[in-house]
């Protein structure tokens, strides 16, 4: 008789746990509690299992011998807690994943910049002529890639959600990018456990495997010291020189790894921002483990196109630029697009707060920021943060209200930056969509 697999989520993650466990002969259930999206329930009705959205069963774990967790269903969850303790394995699409397939993992998890960071690693890999894929928790998920079409190498950006779930996952390469608060609602505002998840992507690891991680990150320094972890250590840095796999000497990038070395100017660079320095640094010690040629690395990392979403010019109107941060859902994210200004900024902010502290943005948004505009159904938090420090703060319902009331309070030569601070599920879909309204009523001025 077949293992009977519950998959508790039915959106990307779920679906395409669904299109593994089919192909690999389990007896497949999918509940997710909400409203399942057409492009989904489709792919689902295609598969001829069983289903149930609205709702999760009385009877559901009955026969079950495995619970496969889509990333935006907790722990907490009641469902989740009686699997458990029924003695129920819960597991991360990405675990189950990482069971059918024998390619190289590049995992690449951090606060920020790991969308950015795992794009520009698969770039390079591309341009390198290796069969490689996108995956995780950008795009088409890791389990529907591995049924569909498997990949001799992956870059797979993973939250601490998908990491929490793992219990053999093990990169080759793990990426760990930098540790600051998020998601601090999920963690009980304790920012130990968040690290805890965060650090689930070396746990596994073996002695000959390679952590990448940033010594300038304060968090993820401290926790490196405390952890026992064996593996060949890659750090990079902005601030040192010495014992770095890159660093930055005379205004120009040196990645350094296993006697070969690779030099380019900041200029040289396609990704601008102090923040997108490190970024390039990690994906340039990645392609060198991966032993690519230093000429791919060299013109991958000048000639990366970027990310939607995520400081992405949308249109210049009359002088002002308009720059689509959609992708910034934290106060960490949105420092580091505050700083990249070289201009005066009307900032569009807020959603759905996740235990934000703005102390941190407050003395950027004095200096910086024009006006602000907080978008969102309860903005109390912003008002009190940053009346008196920002001279002009406003309030709007709607993405169209937002960008229009930006353009009249922009001056020539100052940029509208979107950038929330937080989550976008109070009048947006996702971040996605919250950016495309954004560059559509942009280009409806």
């Amino acid at each position: 008789m077949s293992r009977r697999i519950i998959i508790l989520g039915g959106g990307e993650s779920g679906t395409g746990a669904a299109e593994l466990a089919c192909k690999q002969g389990f007896d497949v259930f999918i509940s997710d509690s909400g409203e399942l999206k057409p492009i989904y329930r489709e792919r689902i009705r295609n598969m001829n299992v069983e289903w149930e959205e609205g709702r999760h069963r009385d009877d559901l774990l009955t026969g079950a011998d495995e619970v496969i967790l889509s990333p935006g269903v907790p722990f907490t969850s009641p469902v989740v807690v009686e699997a458990r303790k029924a003695g129920i394995p819960v597991i991360s699409e990405i675990e189950f994943a990482s069971r059918y397939t024998s390619a190289v993992l590049i995992g690449v998890t951090g606060s920020n910049g790991k969308t950015t960071t795992a794009s520009l690693i698969y770039h390079i890999m591309k341009k390198a002529g290796l069969n490689a894929g996108l995956t995780g928790n950008v795009g088409a998920s890791f389990a529907g890639m591995v049924a569909c079409a498997d990949h001799d190498y992956y870059s797979i950006e993973l939250s601490s959600f998908q990491l929490e779930g793992i219990a053999d996952f093990r990169p080759d390469i793990a990426v760990l990018l930098n540790i600051t608060p998020d998601h601090m609602d999920r963690y009980g505002n304790d920012i130990k456990r968040y690290a805890d998840a965060k650090f689930m992507i070396a746990a596994n690891q073996r002695s000959d495997d390679a952590l990448v991680w940033c010594s300038d990150d304060a968090l993820t320094a401290r926790e490196i010291q405390t952890r026992n972890i064996n593996v060949r250590s890659y750090s990079f840095s902005q601030r040192t020189i010495t014992g770095q796999a890159a660093y930055i000497e005379n205004e120009r990038v040196i990645i350094s790894t296993q006697n070969n070395t690779i030099e380019m100017t900041l200029e040289e660079l396609s990704l601008k921002g102090r923040h997108n320095v490190y970024n390039s640094m990690a994906a340039g010690i990645a392609g060198q483990l991966l032993r690519i040629r230093k000429e791919v690395i060299r013109d991958s990392l000048s000639d990366f196109q970027g990310i939607e979403h995520r400081l992405e010019p949308v249109l210049r109107v009359h002088g002002i630029d308009f720059i689509n941060d959609s992708k910034a859902t934290n106060v960490n994210s949105t420092w580091y697009a505050l700083e990249s200004m070289t201009r005066k900024v009307v900032w569009i902010a807020g959603g759905i707060d996740k235990g934000n502290d703005y102390s941190e943005l407050r003395e950027l948004a004095g200096e910086k920021v024009r006006a602000l505009i907080c978008l969102g159904n309860d903005n109390s938090k912003l008002l009190k943060a940053f009346s008196g420090i920002v001279p002009t703060v406003v309030e709007a319902s709607s993405m169209d209200e937002a960008v229009r009331s930006a353009y009249y309070l922009a001056k020539n030569g100052d940029t509208v930056l979107l950038s929330p601070a937080c989550a976008s599920f109070d009048l947006f879909d996702n971040f996605e969509d919250r950016g495309r309204q954004f560059k559509n009523c942009v280009k409806n001025l």
